[in-house]
């Protein structure tokens, strides 16, 4: 059993003594390894395809970003397109009779599809 005048637990910190350029704020140096963080051939290779493999998928995921981001616009500029020609058939129509304008409309998808 132990009494309550000496400790349970020996202290933590254990003194290894004065340093002997008498630093010893400083924490002790730990001899230099060169060879500590070098890695073997194929540790080097695994990394480098992981890397790769990563790289790639980000080319895929922006390019995917990018194909969406092109089919919105796309589909905004057709939608302009759309809204300008039924306008432009609208104020035919309050000119012209409206077989003839259907007869036109007719005449230039034909053309359209001529010329594409």
């Amino acid at each position: 059993m132990s009494s309550p005048d000496t400790p349970a637990a020996p202290a933590v910190n254990v003194s290894k003594g004065m340093r002997k350029n008498g630093k010893n704020w400083h924490d002790t140096k730990k001899p230099f390894r060169p060879s500590a963080g070098l890695t073997s051939y194929a540790k080097r290779q695994e990394a480098r395809k992981h890397q790769e493999a990563v790289k790639e998928q980000e080319r895929e995921m922006k390019a995917e970003k990018e194909a969406e981001r092109q089919a919105h616009v796309q589909r905004i500029k057709d939608r302009r397109a759309a809204k300008e020609e039924k306008e432009r058939y609208e104020k035919m129509a309050e000119k012209m009779h409206h077989k003839r304008i259907d007869r036109l409309r007719r005449r230039e998808k034909r053309n359209k599809l001529l010329n594409s």
